[in-house]
């Protein structure tokens, strides 16, 4: 792995930051989308993670929380919706939901999480999300969005096998969470080959080493040699997953480990609930919840502008893991928090 210099949020920023609320829907593949915006190749979209639709287990009210996503997408006039995984344990059975999603007026991508192969196949899940392959990319007002899946385990011959009916579960380690060769090779065509700026998305993280997807250092270093050819070809990455609220800029990269729209779960069960929310949602608690669905807009335009209007909830019936005799930090460092950050600053790629 090059030098790679972190450069801590709170002395980075070059402009305040700002509250908001947004995104959520729809399908796409390849296609080449004519500019709907003029001036500096500018686009807008709405950003989400971690919605975590599972009726009867979680208390999510996850249709509930992805109208208001909707709803504020529309207001702010974005250009798609796109979500970083864990929308939906069982895509196959979930129909009405998954149309809210894919049906809505305002363009929107899936990004693969593991628990969207909990209840059904992979191929399943890939037909209920419209997807023609569970990577891709699209390109959009001068920008070129790509969409990754390392929902893969690797067996003991070196073969890879997809998460599928919640077979992950049985995996640890080193097996879980990696993306195989063929789609490192696609990658790195995806980007040295693209015309434009690049944003990647994933569900688990690159940016957190070791601790997420397994060839971290192989993506971050194909990442930094295509931006060292070409300046400012990547110039974002967005993970959901792990439930927090983090930045962090390498390279002039910015790293965005996205919090869930929803909840954190917990090591161990309390019972600090209402009985009626409990007897009805049997895993709810082994979480937190947010009052509100967090989540962001980011706009960014041709010449370096990138704008983050995170939001900010509070916790349900102020119930923190703290409260519930668990660790708010992750193995990380960083703590459980109803809040997905805003941050606004502008590079000069040379």
């Amino acid at each position: 792995m090059k030098n790679s210099r972190p450069m801590d949020r709170r002395h980075f920023l070059t402009a305040g930051a700002a509250s908001t609320l947004a995104v959520s829907l729809a399908p796409s593949l390849q296609a080449e989308v004519s500019s709907t915006n003029s001036a500096k190749n500018t686009v807008k979209f709405s950003l989400f993670a971690d919605i975590h639709h599972a009726p009867g287990s979680f208390f999510s009210n996850a249709p509930k929380r992805l109208t208001q996503i909707q709803e504020r997408a529309i207001r702010e006039k974005c250009d798609f919706i796109i979500h970083c995984g864990d929308f939906c344990h069982n895509p196959k059975k979930e129909t009405g939901f998954v149309k809210q999603f894919n049906d809505f007026q305002i363009p929107g991508y899936h990004v693969l999480g593991n628990h969207d192969f909990d209840g059904c196949s992979d191929e399943e899940t890939f037909k209920a999300y419209r997807l023609q392959k569970n990577y891709y990319f699209f390109d959009r007002n001068g920008f070129r969005f790509v969409a990754l899946d390392a929902n893969y385990f690797r067996n003991e011959d070196g073969t890879f096998t997809h998460y599928s009916n919640g077979n992950y579960f049985k995996y640890r380690g080193n097996a879980i969470s990696v993306i195989p060769p063929e789609q490192v090779a696609w990658l790195a065509e995806t980007l040295e080959n693209s015309p434009y700026p690049c944003v990647l998305f994933s569900h688990q993280s690159v940016e957190r080493e070791g601790k997420s997807i397994k060839n971290w250092e192989e993506i971050r270093n194909l990442i930094d040699s295509v931006n060292a050819r070409h300046p400012g070809r990547i110039r974002m990455c967005v993970n959901g997953h792990h439930h927090r609220d983090f930045i962090r800029i390498l390279n002039q990269v910015i790293y965005f480990d996205l919090n869930s729209t929803t909840h954190e779960w917990l090591s161990k069960r309390h019972d600090l609930f209402p009985k009626e929310i409990t007897e009805k949602y049997p895993m709810a608690n082994h979480t937190v919840i947010f009052e509100d669905p967090v989540h962001a807009i980011v706009t960014m335009d041709s010449e370096g502008l990138i704008k983050i209007e995170g939001m900010k909830s509070q916790m349900f019936l102020g119930i923190t893991p703290e409260k519930a005799g668990c660790v708010s930090a992750d193995s990380s460092g960083r703590p459980v928090s109803p809040t997905v950050q805003s941050l606004e600053t502008r590079f000069t790629y040379r």
